[in-house]
């Protein structure tokens, strides 16, 4: 069974700018994102985005825009040869009606376990919220709580 990495987007892949990224232009890659992934490869790990998108329900943006962002993210990672498994993402919002698979409970985690026959117990979720952590100790995956926007790199030596 493969190990993977699951990893929140805004504030760990990409910076968080405190308010939904709504347009292209606010959509900035965390600057040690590919130096992380790249070590993280070198030990056996595979890659999958986990995201809370509640923007879509609360009408702030599209699929379609989600669908440009996540390329922009797949475009920069491919270049650099560190594939993702795939991108969840859950476009409901508490404010419109209960969910099953918006963080912190763990459908998409659990689905990406299933899918890619991921070993839970050998992998990681890199969050900056509680929820994030919260969703992966129900799926039996181990969570890092970092800050938003902070250095990826200094994860590495937590991460076996």
């Amino acid at each position: 069974m493969q190990k993977a990495i699951f990893l929140d987007r805004d504030g760990i892949i990409n910076t968080e700018i405190g308010n939904y990224v709504t347009s292209e232009p606010d959509f900035h890659i965390n600057p040690s994102l590919v130096p992380f992934l790249k070590v993280m490869q070198a030990k056996g790990f595979q890659f999958v985005v986990i995201s809370n998108q509640g923007g879509v329900a609360k009408n702030l943006y599209n699929h379609a825009f989600l669908d440009r962002i996540h390329q922009k993210l797949i475009n920069l990672l491919s270049a650099a040869q560190i594939p993702l498994l795939e991108i969840y993402y859950c476009p409901h919002h508490p404010d419109f009606g209960k969910c099953i698979c918006r963080k912190p409970d763990s459908l998409m985690v659990e689905k990406a376990i299933a899918r890619f026959k991921l070993n839970a117990a050998a992998s990681w979720f890199i969050g900056d919220a509680h929820r994030d952590i919260e969703a992966a100790a129900k799926a039996g995956v181990r969570g890092i709580l970092a800050e938003s926007n902070s250095d990826l790199t200094l994860l590495i030596n937590k991460i076996d």
